[in-house]
Order: structure tokens, then sequence, then C-alpha cells
């Protein structure tokens, strides 16, 4: 059998409870070590073999798996944050179907959830954005035309970006053709959860400055969105003008 885990944001105790426990049992474990932290390999059982998949191919990834399958061993593939999100999943597991391998997947903490809570910040906030835009910048790996980012852009909803921490010059320009004013705000947040975590505030406008003066280059998250700001509504389910099936309205 093989697992596929997310390990969360970074912090070592946001892996969920089984995740923990699948890392506890497993006899093999291939983590993404460019990303993983190395805390969660403390959770091995001796004997484990550990492999990181930063050097390795995708075939490689597969024939240490066959390889476990035909002892009769268990696998964990630890990826970072969610593995439904940029976690390249989908080409492992069509690779194990045909082998006749058996593999679940375990849902983890995306690092934009870790963002946020980094952010103390609420994505979808009344009457301001009720969208959350999960996205990245092309670069060497290619997005579909139909998703550019200034086309996403177009809808001024809450942005978060993978990926795009090198490329910040291009993704401003993309976010102001999209409609995004300068001073739209937006943020970067740096190894989210992690213990070297940081978090700088700006706008559009000044994020590749912000990335330049505070040596940001890799491993952040970039948020962009009025969701930042200061004006809002209040929710309706807990206006006490409002009557909804668990409670009639007080005012």
């Amino acid at each position: 059998m093989v697992h596929f885990v997310g390990a969360g944001p970074g912090a070592a105790d946001l892996i969920t409870v089984r995740g923990q426990r699948l890392l506890q049992e497993a006899d093999v474990i291939i983590y993404a070590g460019s990303l993983v932290n190395p805390e969660h390999l403390k959770l091995a059982k001796e004997g484990c073999k550990i492999y990181d998949s930063a050097s390795m191919t995708l075939e490689e990834v597969i024939t240490v798996m066959q390889e476990a399958e035909a002892e009769g061993k268990t696998t964990v593939r630890l990826h970072t944050g969610d593995p439904s999100i940029y976690g390249a999943i989908r080409e492992q597991m069509d690779l194990l179907e045909p082998k006749k391998i058996d593999f679940d997947v375990t849902p983890g903490v995306s690092s934009f959830f870790g963002a946020a809570a980094a952010l103390k910040a609420e994505y979808t906030l009344p009457n301001v954005s009720q969208t959350v835009i999960i996205t990245r910048m092309a670069g060497r790996t290619p997005v579909p035309e139909k998703e550019e980012i200034s086309k996403l852009a177009s809808h001024n909803a809450t942005m978060a970006i993978f990926l795009s921490t090198g490329l910040l010059e291009p993704l401003r320009e993309r976010l102001l053709v999209g409609g995004y004013r300068k001073d739209t705000p937006a943020a970067i947040v740096y190894k989210a959860t992690w213990p070297e975590e940081k978090v700088f505030y700006g706008t559009v406008e000044t994020l590749p400055q912000i990335a330049k003066e505070n040596n940001i280059t890799k491993t952040a998250l970039i948020l962009v969105g009025e969701f930042l700001g200061d004006t809002y509504e209040r929710s309706k389910l807990y206006d006490p003008t409002f009557t909804h099936e668990f409670r009639e309205a007080t005012k």
C-alpha cells in the first residue's frame, strides 16, 4: 500500500493525526526534501528506509514504491502542504494503477491556510471577496493561456499566488494589467508556520521592492486583495437582525 500524505505547511505539529500515524507505521518514506520539514522524519520507526525525492525522477520514485510493494511493505509518499495543490501526485497515481499497487491520499493543511494564519486574516470577507483564486505565474512550467495572471486578476478576488517569488516584477505588471490598483493591499509570507516564518505587508506596487529588501527569493506565498484591508461587512449568520434556521432575529 502507498499512502500519499500531506505534511502540512511546515510546523511539525500541523500534520494531521492520520498522517502522523501513517508515518509512524511506514516501512518506507519518500519525502519532498526541498520542502518538507525534516522534523516529520523523527516519527519514522527504527529500520524505516527514507528517501529524499528532491534528486529523484518520477520513475525512480515509482521504482522504490514498486520494490517496497513486492516485499509487502507500506510506503508513505510525503508531500508538502496538501498533496492536491502543486503536489504532482496524479502522475504518480497513474503509474501505480496499471501496476495494481493500491494507494490512498491523506489531505494536509495547505500553506495558503498557514499564510492566512500568519497574517491573522480571513480570505472571504462579506462584500469584499467571496472567492479565493489559487494560482501561479508561468515560468519554466507554463500555465494554460486562459489562466494567465491578468485574466484571473480581472476578478479582483482574493489571490494566493504560489511558486512566483522569483517573478515579482512580471507578476506586478500582470496584476496591474488585470485591474488591481497599485495600492491594492498585498503581502508576502515566507515559510508560513515554520520557526523562521516572516510576514511582510505592502501593496501590489511594492511587492518586488519588499522581496528585494528582505532577500526573499523562494519558499514564500504572495497574497493579494482587499481582504487585507480594513473595510468589510459583518456576516449575516451572527447579525441580530437576521433570521435563519437556528435563530430568530432579535432586533
